[in-house]
């Protein structure tokens, strides 16, 4: 079997629980850091898969790397290679495939509700409504052909689906390490970013291990939906529990 793709651009913004879950079912992987200098692989068709994780850019920064990230999106929907967008790689898929992608009305950042879309409650466990860690300012329109399967108060477009393809405006892959670091790492913008979907520092760490274990019984559902599209058959007959 050929690996997925993983393309991460910061340093502590890794695959996480994507990661351990490709790993659980024999999937290989290999990771691409085209932000920190890494030449991204130019063929899609040459993996079974595509995963675009977060960045502290926007997909409208003029940079070579995001430029050529967007070539080898553009090769992966050409080629039926399905790709999964977490945050800025749900913008960069949106981006490729026509959409706009612009400044939200508030930032995002710590943990919120949002609702399952009914034709896409199968891809979310059966779940109506699931609470997800989130930390971006920008947001897409859903493009055209593709559908909206979840929606919070303050961002109306938080994932799509096209076919194999999942775009997700939040961060499933997220650990209570990596959540942890973020906020390490950020202390200086939770203190001066204000709004009504802004949690403070003490409110995104609050209950933090019972909160990634519900993300990750939730993603692993999200995850396995999105593996059958790599034509793996062991996947297909996996045993999950969430």
């Amino acid at each position: 079997m050929r690996p997925v793709a993983i393309l991460q651009h910061e340093a502590n913004q890794g695959p996480g629980y994507l990661s351990e879950f490709l790993q659980q079912q024999g999937i290989p992987t290999e990771t691409f850091r085209p932000a920190l200098g890494e030449a991204p692989p130019r063929r899609a068709q040459d993996f079974s898969g595509l995963v675009v994780l977060g960045s502290n850019h926007s997909v409208n920064d003029d940079l070579d790397w995001i430029a050529a990230e967007q070539a080898l999106v553009k090769d992966a929907l050409a080629h039926d290679v399905p790709v999964l967008g977490h945050c800025f790689g749900a913008q960069l898929l949106a981006k490729s495939c026509g959409a706009r992608v612009s400044r939200n009305a508030w930032p995002n950042i710590g943990w919120s509700k949002l609702w399952v879309t009914p034709d896409a409650r199968a891809l979310f466990c059966g779940r109506s409504q699931t609470t997800v860690f989130n930390w971006h300012y920008d947001s897409f329109e859903i493009p055209q052909g593709a559908r909206r399967c979840l929606f919070g108060t303050h961002c109306l477009n938080k994932g799509f689906t096209l076919g194999k393809h999942v775009a997700l405006q939040c961060h499933l892959e997220v650990t209570e390490e990596s959540v942890r670091a973020w906020c390490l790492e950020s202390r200086h913008e939770l203190a001066h970013v204000h709004g009504p979907a802004v949690q403070s520092e003490a409110e995104i760490l609050r209950d933090l291990g019972a909160r990634t274990d519900d993300l990750h019984r939730m993603a692993r559902g999200v995850y396995h939906q999105w593996s059958l599209g790599l034509r793996r058959a062991s996947v297909v007959r996996a045993k999950l529990y969430w």
